[in-house]
């Protein structure tokens, strides 16, 4: 199921009023069809939202550009970041879905982070696997208490420890309410990450049924 919005997505509803609405995002060669059975998998009844990122690298769907691996063009994230907060507003008001939680893999780990950074209102929380630091020198941000996990691999080859570490800071000095959990694990999502999310997001669930 989707409306004709500005980004080619996938939208199945939930049978959960408790659960928020998931925003998928892919990591870089994924589409919109990529996370729905990770989404179904660690909060089930959640409505689940999947855009596809709109730059090709070799042909591959992103959500931003880069200059080099771990390198971002930071003007470019700033616009897709814009982009993608204008989608979910269009997507909120197609579906009738309150903000949602980002679950984010890899670039889309990053463009989740940079858009609590960026456009906080555009999200209600965040799920950030094997993300790192997305700017260089983030905005000022009032993230009042929103519930953020980071998912890191002590083994990731891409995203060193430190930089998770100093995203993690990040967030948590804008406001944020930062678990920072590191698995024995390389980039790829494993079983860890899904129970992980999934005792994460049922937690959020909880709170906001209470």
């Amino acid at each position: 199921m989707s409306a004709t919005l500005s980004f080619i997505h996938r939208f199945e509803p939930g049978t959960d009023r408790a659960r928020a609405p998931l925003l998928l995002l892919h990591g870089t060669g994924g589409d919109e069809t990529d996370l729905l059975p990770l989404g179904r998998a660690v909060a089930p009844g959640a409505s689940l939202l999947a855009p596809r990122g709109q730059v090709l690298e070799h042909g591959q769907p992103r959500f931003f550009r880069r200059l080099a691996e771990g390198v971002f063009d930071e003007a470019d994230l700033r616009a897709r970041v814009d982009d993608l907060a204008r989608f979910v507003a269009e997507a909120r008001a197609a579906y009738g879905l309150p903000a949602p939680v980002a679950l984010g893999f890899s670039n889309g780990a990053n463009i989740a982070a940079a858009t609590l950074l960026l456009r906080p209102e555009a999200l209600a929380g965040a799920a950030l696997v094997r993300a790192m630091v997305p700017l260089a020198e983030p905005p000022e941000t009032d993230l009042g208490a929103k519930p953020v996990l980071i998912l890191s691999g002590a083994l990731d080859p891409i995203v060193p420890a430190a930089n998770a570490q100093a995203l993690a800071g990040q967030l948590a000095r804008a406001g944020a309410r930062v678990e920072h959990r590191t698995l024995p694990a390389g980039h790829g999502l494993g079983q860890a990450d899904v129970t992980l999310l999934r005792s994460w997001l049922a937690a959020d669930a909880t709170d906001r049924a209470a």
